[in-house]
This record gives C-alpha cells, sequence and structure tokens, in this order.
C-alpha cells in the first residue's frame, strides 16, 4: 500500500506541478500520467479491504491465519488488485481512442481528466463503477469490524488492535472517497469562490490527493514496536552525537594569555 501510494502521489505532485507551470499538456503524454494516477488510486481501497479481510482471519481463524495469509497468496492477492483496477481503466482508454479523431492525440489541452475523458459514456460508466466498487469495499470493512467485535465478545478475549486497525482503515477510506468526488468539489468551489479559484484548486488537492497518502505511513509505522523502537534508538544516538560536537567545540573567549613577564 505505501509503494502504491508513493507512486500516486508522484504522479499527483507532476500534475499538479505542470498545471501551474505548463498549463496545457500532449494529448498523448497526458493520458499515459492521468491513466497512472487513476489506476494507483483505484487501487487504494482495495488495499485496505485486503488488510481488513486478514486481520478478521487472523482473529476469527487463527489457526487458518498461516496457510491462508501465506507470502505466495499474498503476492497473488496483490496481482489480482492491480488487474481489477486495470479492467477499470482500460475501457476509459480505448472508448476515447473509439470516439476522438487521431489528430486530438497530438493537441495538447490543460490535463485534467474531465478535459481529456470528457464521453458522456466514460462519465456515467464511471459514476456507476465508484458507487459498485466503494459499496464493495465498505461491506467488507463492515462485515470484518462486526465479526471481529462478536468473536471477541463471544471468547472473552481482548482484539482492541484489531479492531483499531479496522477503525483506521474506515477512516482512510472515507479519505480517499474524497479523491473520487474531487472533480465535483472542484467545480462546486469554482462556482461558489471564482474569484479564489486558484486558492481553491491548491487546497482541494491538499486535501484530496496529499493528507490520505500522508497518514498511511504514519499511522502504520507509529504503531509498530519495532519501527518505534529503531526510531527512538535513532533519535537518541541523534542527539547524543549532537551533544558530544556541542562539548567539543570550544568557546573563542578561552584563549591563552600572553604574559607581562616575556615583554
Amino acid at each position: 500500500m505505501v509503494f502504491n501510494d508513493m507512486i500516486q502521489l508522484m504522479i499527483a505532485v507532476t500534475l499538479h506541478i505542470l498545471s501551474y507551470t505548463v498549463f496545457t499538456l500532449n494529448v498523448s503524454f497526458c493520458c499515459v500520467l492521468l491513466m497512472s494516477a487513476i489506476f494507483t488510486t483505484l487501487n487504494t481501497p482495495l488495499n485496505l479491504a485486503s488488510m481488513a479481510i486478514e486481520r478478521y482471519i487472523a482473529i476469527c481463524n487463527p489457526l487458518r491465519h498461516a496457510q491462508i495469509c501465506s507470502i505466495r497468496k499474498t503476492y497473488t492477492l496483490i496481482g489480482l488488485i492491480w488487474v481489477l483496477s486495470a479492467i477499470q481503466v482500460l475501457p476509459d482508454l480505448f472508448i476515447l481512442l473509439a470516439t476522438k479523431p487521431l489528430i486530438f492525440f497530438y493537441s495538447s489541452i490543460p490535463c485534467i481528466r474531465d478535459y481529456v475523458f470528457d464521453n458522456p459514456y466514460i462519465v456515467d460508466k464511471r459514476n456507476v463503477v465508484y458507487i459498485i466498487y466503494l459499496t464493495f469495499v465498505w461491506l467488507t470493512i463492515v462485515y470484518t469490524y462486526l465479526k471481529i467485535m462478536f468473536v471477541a465478545k463471544a471468547t472473552n478475549s481482548d482484539a482492541h488492535k484489531a479492531r483499531s486497525t479496522i477503525i483506521l482503515h474506515g477512516i482512510q477510506l472515507l479519505m480517499c472517497m474524497l479523491t473520487f468526488i474531487g472533480p465535483f468539489l472542484d467545480r462546486l468551489l469554482a462556482e461558489m469562490f471564482p474569484q479564489f479559484i486558484v486558492d481553491m484548486r491548491f487546497s482541494s488537492y491538499l486535501v484530496i490527493q496529499i493528507m490520505p497518502r500522508f497518514i498511511s505511513p504514519v499511522v502504520y509505522g507509529l504503531r509498530d514496536q519495532m519501527f518505534c523502537k529503531y526510531l527512538k534508538r535513532y533519535l537518541l544516538c541523534t542527539m547524543f552525537k549532537m551533544r558530544r560536537k556541542l562539548q567539543n567545540i570550544q568557546p573563542s573567549g578561552n584563549l591563552p594569555k600572553v604574559s607581562n613577564k616575556s615583554m
């Protein structure tokens, strides 16, 4: 998930910088950037659903966890996630190739999804896919949370960490949903505050694109005991080295004085 978010964030930052500096891009190059950004954006909710299922298996079927969640099956699941996201993205490109003239792909336009993929069929398909897609992910997260809660209550065990993880998945999914309503939000803000359209676009970019991807490594890194252990050790070593350097620096006032007898 972190690797996927790194790719998505790198492409999103590139597109945002280009929109402020170049303003227009070649349509073919823009399609590559947009397809990559959409592709990695669609991966994030599926990653969250997969992690919720893994926690469900660990709590509700602990004896089969090692068998079901093996390394080989994990790689297979990651490949399946990328294939499902590709299936949702590639039809947009095929519709664009079938409906636009060849000269369109040699022209330059603002690299915005609504400007490139403006066919009504693409917009309708995207809305339907998003509804089905997010409904499936939400049902998965809610179902796994309820099952973990019921199993923990029935066995009088403590599954607080697993429940907290599922709740974090839900919070991240809420933030990821902002990405899917981003175009509607941008149009609404442009109509409400036309004089501040540049500021609104930048604020929307920070909230929709940066924040959901920034929270993942921070949350999962700080919750990992091994990572926190080495982070504290690194910070302590750094502070100790800086303190020794400061102690080794002699103040300029401690210079040897010249004796009057030698004069």
